[in-house]
């Protein structure tokens, strides 16, 4: 009997030995994995942009939020979405949306150089009659350069996927662009 009992204190101890370095090492394990996902947090940025553009019969407003990933002081990748309303009054009203690809490069601090890749879904209603709508899609493709302090780059960008179908009035626009 005593034989028995000896082996199953035995067994009890080596389950709970085991039953504790595995969960200390469970334990490491998670906080590996929490330390990874709060550097990767540290490393995003939001931000984006927005526009407001009133005139005599004219609006124009836009919304853009995009995220970035920041490999390091010079990279960053990111996505963004776009939202837009024009409305020419007695003309057309204009509702464009969709998403970009963002790729930033800062060669020194103050200086920020992009490629912005956009796909917009375009919808257009001529003369307020359904009759004369346009739905299509509009690709650009932006390079651009800036001025950066703190959080604002200010700058211009070039579409050079710019044609005479492009929605665009001009393949050069400037931009202020915010991240925090």
């Amino acid at each position: 009997m005593r034989k028995n009992s000896f082996f199953s204190v035995s067994k009890l101890i080596l389950l709970v030995i085991i039953s504790l370095i595995s969960n200390n090492l469970l334990a490491q394990q998670q906080q590996n994995m929490s330390n990874s996902r709060n550097e990767f947090w540290r490393n995003v940025q939001f931000g984006g942009g927005v526009g407001l553009s009133l005139g005599t019969g004219y609006t124009n407003i836009s919304i853009a939020p995009s995220a970035i990933y920041n490999f390091n002081e010079y990279v960053a990748l990111g996505l963004g979405a776009q939202y837009t309303y024009i409305k020419q009054r007695n003309y057309y009203a204009s509702n464009l949306y969709g998403g970009s690809l963002i790729a930033l490069f800062n060669p020194i601090q103050e200086i920020q150089l992009s490629a912005e890749l956009e796909e917009l879904r375009v919808n257009v209603n001529l003369n307020g009659s359904n009759s004369n709508s346009q739905d299509y899609w509009n690709t650009g493709l932006f390079l651009g350069a800036g001025y950066r302090t703190g959080n604002v780059t200010m700058g211009a960008r070039y579409n050079v996927l710019n044609d005479t179908n492009n929605i665009y009035g001009s393949a050069f626009m400037p931009f202020v662009r915010f991240y925090f």
